[in-house]
């Protein structure tokens, strides 16, 4: 608002602020340990942990590399049904989960946020 001491760089500024200090004290405190540098917890010995983790990092990747052209939508529906599936759902929650949840985050993004997503191979059905 017009007047204001505050811009609009204020919360993320103050929130940058509280991860600084949050990681000077993680950084701190390892650095007093001595214990080894990486150490895997026991829940990534399991195979569907890994995966899991895998998975993430996988769909994150794909994301990056393949909104643009095939739009968000389709995107977000073999990223949702990866994740989904992996974790061990059935096939009908993943499929459920999978349509809906992409739809319910385009919705989020352009009525409420005002903030459009790509469309890409959709681009002819866009509102």
């Amino acid at each position: 608002m017009p007047g204001q001491k505050f811009g609009p760089a204020w919360f993320p500024g103050l929130i940058a602020v509280g991860l600084a200090i949050c990681g000077a004290a993680l950084v701190y405190k390892g650095a007093h340990r001595t214990a080894p540098w990486i150490a895997f917890p026991d829940w990534m010995q399991r195979a569907q942990s890994r995966a899991a983790v895998i998975g993430v990092l996988a769909g994150l990747l794909f994301y990056i590399l393949a909104v643009d052209t095939l739009g968000f939508h389709i995107t977000g529906i073999a990223i949702v049904a990866l994740w989904v599936r992996i974790l061990g759902a059935s096939w009908r929650l993943t499929v459920a989960v999978a349509v809906l949840a992409p739809i319910v985050i385009q919705l989020a993004f352009y009525k409420l946020l005002r903030v459009p997503l790509p469309w890409g191979l959709l681009e002819r059905w866009a509102f």
